[in-house]
């Protein structure tokens, strides 16, 4: 179906068209209609197929632009995500002056937030604890709210949120509808839909095998003490340019970071204790080709769309079978190929097994047919500067 076909506003047909869309995606055609009739959905889809634009054209339509309060909350999970959401309803609503769109997200100054939700707004996207923040500091009326979307409504329900999720949802009295789109419809995100949706049209998206990305996926097996030449050993021998890695705590994002940037490497960490300013800094460098390599905890797995990732490396095992994928999704993007790599040590070695399974991966997954010698990565003081590290490789 194209957007020509559409039966919206001039406003939202000139916005699609300047953001060079023609064609619908599957959820695109399957859900704009059913919302733009004011029913509920609870959308299965995978990630990358435009579930934006299609819970976002609805809410634009059913935006009043006479009345400058909340009319339409959109949850995230993450900030990442959030002000990506933005962006988009902003760039939905471009014809339409007088509609505002607000993002409100942890990290952030609350003051500089609560002054733009002040100034007028219909549209708020936010994540669930700063959204409670504002409601508590009685610095956001939810009280006009008809409509509410939750974006990967799986993976927020699933990071201790749905308390706060269920409060804001009672919270908004005028609801007329709710609709959920997620990854997978894990019992959570069941469990909101028998609570608040009315007779919710049931909408799954399969992924298209021309859709998926092509990620060639290796394992390795390793050890803690030859980890990080590995992890050289394959940036270097393999010519990668833009690469993330993937560890599961903080503290171990921190300290591979370090170890990198002493090799010699351009790297940088991500992780939850960065403020946003700092968090969008070294976003922005990794895009703007800055760093070459981006340490990273989950947090980073989903929302973040970054083109080019030559490869993703799993440097630890990670603890939920949905981070896997998230994880190596960030690579083989646009059509393209790409590739990634989960090391791991003898005593993981079942838990490697399950999760490949359990993603239905086993037929993609090989061993490594690298020829690894530790031997070959030497590092050296500097003579003159004794915190300088220099990496040799030899193959």
């Amino acid at each position: 179906m194209l957007y020509s076909e559409l039966q919206c506003s001039e406003a939202i047909h000139k916005a699609v068209e300047r953001m060079g869309f023609a064609e619908m995606t599957e959820i695109q055609e399957k859900t704009i209609p059913v919302m733009l009739a004011g029913r509920d959905v609870i959308a299965k889809a995978p990630t990358g197929t435009g579930k934006t634009c299609a819970f976002g054209i609805p809410v634009a339509e059913h935006i009043d632009p006479s009345r400058k309060v909340p009319q339409a909350v959109i949850m995230a999970p993450t900030r990442e995500l959030a002000q990506q959401i933005a962006e988009e309803l902003s760039e939905l609503t471009y014809f339409m002056p007088e509609v505002q769109v607000a993002c409100v997200y942890g990290g952030a100054n609350m003051e500089k937030q609560a002054r733009r939700l002040a100034e007028g707004c219909q549209i708020v996207v936010a994540t669930p604890g700063r959204l409670m923040d504002h409601y508590k500091h009685h610095s956001i009326d939810l009280t006009h709210v008809t409509q509410i979307v939750l974006d990967e409504a799986d993976e927020m329900l699933n990071m201790g949120f749905y308390k706060d999720v269920r409060h804001i949802i009672e919270l908004m009295k005028a609801r007329k509808s709710l609709s959920m789109f997620s990854a997978t419809i894990s019992r959570e995100v069941m469990d909101i839909g028998w609570l608040y949706q009315n007779n919710a049209e049931e909408i799954t998206v399969q992924p298209k095998e021309e859709s998926q990305p092509k990620i060639t996926q290796y394992m390795l097996e390793t050890s803690g003490r030859n980890k990080l030449s590995d992890l050289a050993q394959i940036i270097i021998g393999e010519g990668y340019k833009r690469v993330m890695v993937f560890c599961d705590t903080k503290f171990n994002t921190a300290t591979l970071a370090n170890q990198l940037a002493r090799l010699g490497f351009s790297v940088d960490c991500l992780h939850g204790d960065l403020s946003q300013k700092e968090r969008n800094q070294i976003m922005q460098n990794f895009r703007d080709g800055k760093l070459a390599i981006l340490v990273a905890t989950d947090v980073a797995a989903r929302g973040i769309d970054v083109s080019d990732v030559d490869a993703v490396i799993n440097y630890d095992v990670p603890g939920d079978n949905e981070h896997y994928t998230h994880r190596i999704g960030r690579t083989g993007r646009a059509r393209k190929e790409g590739v990634s790599y989960l090391f791991y040590v003898p005593e993981e070695k079942k838990r490697v097994q399950e999760l490949l399974r359990l993603t239905r991966n086993t037929d993609l997954c090989t061993p490594v047919h690298f020829d690894f010698n530790h031997e070959h990565i030497v590092v050296e003081k500097k003579q003159d500067n004794a915190d300088r590290f220099q990496i040799k490789c030899y193959f």
